[in-house]
């Protein structure tokens, strides 16, 4: 496996080794021990999965403390832009953004830690996002930024017209009116 580091600190890409012959592929999607030597010490207790069609925009989302979760996102199906937004207060990067496109032929993964806000986009014709989270689900720490902050200004590679967004996304807060910020 190997690591590589994005500009963001803490995010990173996880390039798993693939082994492929005629018969297709093999691959060790995780291993908790690999995971620790490799200075990744997250222990996950949850699991999901989301299923889009092209166009689709979900984010930017995140949950507060002291429930702040640390995801693993990994495309299973088609391809993603993945969004990550530093929203820890005092960042030289705070209320930046980067993106990192990733797939289901390469199966990258990407490490978000806690501080930063989380989207993507669907760039193919349907995708299956699988990420693990260290802390458990809870409906009354969720938060976000609405995915078309004009501050921001994410490049989600979706045109305009053609983005598919749920109203919760779209009723989400900017990020100077948020009120809250990662220390």
């Amino acid at each position: 496996m190997k690591i590589r580091h994005t500009p963001f600190e803490g995010v990173l890409v996880i390039e798993p080794d693939l082994y492929a012959d005629d018969r297709g592929l093999f691959l060790e999607g995780f291993n908790q021990r690999r995971y620790e030597e490799a200075g990744i010490p997250f222990v996950w207790v949850q699991d999901n999965l989301s299923s889009s069609v092209r166009g689709v925009v979900r984010g930017l989302h995140f949950q507060k403390d002291p429930e702040a979760q640390t995801k693993l996102v990994q495309v299973i199906y088609g391809s993603i832009r993945d969004i990550v937004v530093d929203i820890r207060r005092g960042s030289p990067s705070f209320g930046q953004y980067i993106t990192i496109d990733i797939d289901a032929e390469a199966r990258h993964q990407v490490l978000i830690p806690r501080g930063y806000a989380h989207g993507f986009s669907v760039l193919s014709d349907r995708a299956e996002v699988f990420y693990k989270t260290d802390k458990y689900y809870s409906r009354t720490l969720e938060a976000g930024i609405r995915f078309d902050d004009p501050d921001i200004d994410v490049d989600w590679g979706v045109p305009t017209s053609e983005r598919v967004v749920s109203g919760r996304d779209r009723s989400m807060p900017l990020l100077r009116d948020l009120g809250y910020a990662f220390e």
